[in-house]
């Protein structure tokens, strides 16, 4: 009888021992989640304020932002339907992440276009045109 009683209090402390233990886990691994999204943004802010070293990504921000322009340049402005200014679509990319393509020599785009001489792809069925939604067209 004392056996099973010594035995039921060692069960209960260790079972919540290892309640404890789970639960601290469960925070250890929060924290390492926590830590490694704030040196994902780190590397990301670092690598921004990289970019604001290059003089072209200077001249791309102020002209983007504020409108800036070199000397000699003409500015135009694209009005969109609705009377406001459409968004410039050009922007630089990060000189880092950008990669160089190795140019092809000239015979093999020349080769390549026999090949497709000898061998040219199939037609394609003409699509057909689209009924007239809405009413009569006339």
């Amino acid at each position: 009888m004392v056996l099973v009683l010594v035995l039921s209090v060692l069960t209960i402390s260790y079972a919540s021992s290892l309640k404890a233990y789970f639960q601290q886990h469960g925070q250890i691994e929060e924290l390492r989640s926590q830590i490694a999204s704030s040196q994902n943004s780190i590397t990301r802010l670092e690598a921004e304020k990289a970019r604001w070293n290059d003089p072209a990504y200077v001249r791309e921000q102020a002209r983007a932002r504020f409108g800036y322009l070199m000397p000699g340049q003409t500015s135009y402005v694209m009005i969109g339907a609705d009377g406001k200014p459409l968004a410039a679509q050009a922007t630089l990319s990060d000189p880092r992440t950008s990669t160089s393509s190795t140019p092809t020599a000239w015979w093999t785009t020349e080769w390549r276009s026999v090949e497709l001489a000898g061998d040219p792809p199939a037609d394609k069925p003409e699509p057909k045109p689209l009924a007239f939604l809405g009413g009569s067209h006339r």
